[in-house]
């Protein structure tokens, strides 16, 4: 599945265009590298999203094409979520 995809279906992110222009930005990496949203996402990747003063890495645990909202929490776990004061 593509990272913009993966990123909408788990409800990380609301849009994935949204994932579009962070990966166009290279703030969305994949095991420390700048990725395209056509990326297919492994499981077991690790994907750090860089929004503004944000930084999130999540690991993939799991990767559906559906799954219900209160499920999604179980594609990935959060491994840092930190903001940053610039």
């Amino acid at each position: 599945m593509r990272i913009d995809k993966y990123l909408k279906v788990a409800r990380i992110l609301k849009r994935r265009v949204v994932a579009k222009e962070l990966a166009d930005a290279q703030r969305l990496l994949v095991n420390g590298r700048a990725v395209k949203a056509s990326y297919e996402v492994k499981t077991d990747d690790e994907i750090e999203i860089i929004f503004g003063h944000r930084h999130l890495k999540v690991k993939v645990l799991d990767i559906k094409e559906h799954i219900k909202k209160e499920d999604s929490v179980t594609l990935y776990a959060i491994i840092d979520d930190k903001k940053t004061e610039d």
